[in-house]
């Protein structure tokens, strides 16, 4: 997208009908920012199983329950410290 408008002269500031181009930048920005936070949080835990640790809680210690582990693989709290 950024590519795309670089050599664009579109005065996009003051179109009525649609979201500025630094909008769509931003949401994009925020977009490739949260898949950069999820693929560190996959080789996060990718570390742990390799560890031996995977499905441990990272504060207490105890097993993460199956459920949370089903529902967000790469917990790293239980339920009960994710809640404090």
């Amino acid at each position: 997208m950024v590519a795309a408008s670089r050599d664009s002269n579109a005065d996009d500031e003051h179109d009525p009908e649609g979201a500025t181009i630094a909008f769509e930048r931003a949401q994009l920005a925020s977009v490739l920012r949260l898949a950069t936070d999820d693929l560190a949080e996959v080789d996060a835990a990718l570390g742990r199983v390799s560890a031996g640790r995977y499905g441990r809680c990272e504060r207490c210690e105890q097993p993460i329950s199956p459920a949370r582990l089903d529902a967000r693989p790469t917990a790293r709290l239980c339920m009960t410290c994710a809640s404090a």
